[in-house]
């Protein structure tokens, strides 16, 4: 494993917070803040200037936003991790970060311990989601089934995946593990890991959190498999 320092760029519009931030970054072991920036525009001229390992980044900014900024950070440098910092948990809002490719999202006020660990999760390549954003995704889709079953109940439906794709899906998004997954299928666990990288896949998704907003968005499963719908 590298002993090089994480580079990491810190995107903050509040210069208190992103000086206390700094500061509190620095003294962990292993890390660099090599760049700030107070913008998104800034932001995105600073990624370009440096190597970068992740984007620590706020979401209010002034300019094009944090949302913006993400975005085009992720069409420049596909592959370079990104967590979003906020103080806002709406669900509109998730789903937004989610789709403009952030792989980690961190509320503002979390104990330094738990911003350390999502900054270390995120550059290893995981993905972050607070649990604030976990139980709104996973309410979202609880609302959002019910309407899709009413919606599509006189339809014919049609999903790229698999009916025992679906199934899982069902399950993962009502926060289900692998495991539990296995014992409700009466399936293994690996047979399950099997149809998640396939669902991944199909649904051009890095993460299984991402895997249940997109079912959502676009109607991937049946309505009969989905929460509430016995």
């Amino acid at each position: 494993m590298s002993s090089l320092p994480l580079k990491i760029l810190l995107v903050e519009d509040d210069e208190l917070f992103r000086l206390g931030l700094r500061v509190r970054l620095q003294q962990e072991t292993g890390f660099e803040v090599i760049a700030e920036a107070e913008d998104g525009e800034t932001a995105v001229e600073m990624a370009k200037r440096h190597s970068l390992d992740i984007v620590v980044l706020d979401i209010g900014l002034p300019g094009i936003g944090g949302i913006e900024a993400c975005r085009q950070l992720r069409q420049l440098y596909s592959h370079l991790p990104i967590l979003v910092l906020t103080s806002h948990t709406q669900k509109s809002l998730i789903n937004r970060i989610i789709e403009v490719g952030a792989q980690g999202y961190c509320l503002k006020g979390v104990p330094s311990e738990t911003l350390i660990l999502a900054i270390r999760s995120v550059a290893a390549g995981a993905s972050w989601w607070d649990s604030n954003a976990t139980t709104e995704i996973r309410a979202a889709f609880e609302k959002e089934s019910i309407a899709t079953i009413s919606e599509n109940s006189s339809e014919k439906f049609a999903s790229p995946l698999t009916r025992r794709e679906q199934e899982i899906l069902a399950l993962i998004a009502v926060g289900k593990t692998n495991q539990e997954i296995a014992e409700m299928l009466y399936i293994t666990p690996g047979t399950v890991r099997v149809h998640v990288h396939s669902i991944l896949q199909k649904l051009d998704v890095r993460d299984r959190t991402q895997a249940a907003v997109i079912a959502i968005q676009r109607k991937s499963i049946a309505p009969d498999l989905l929460p509430g719908a016995e």
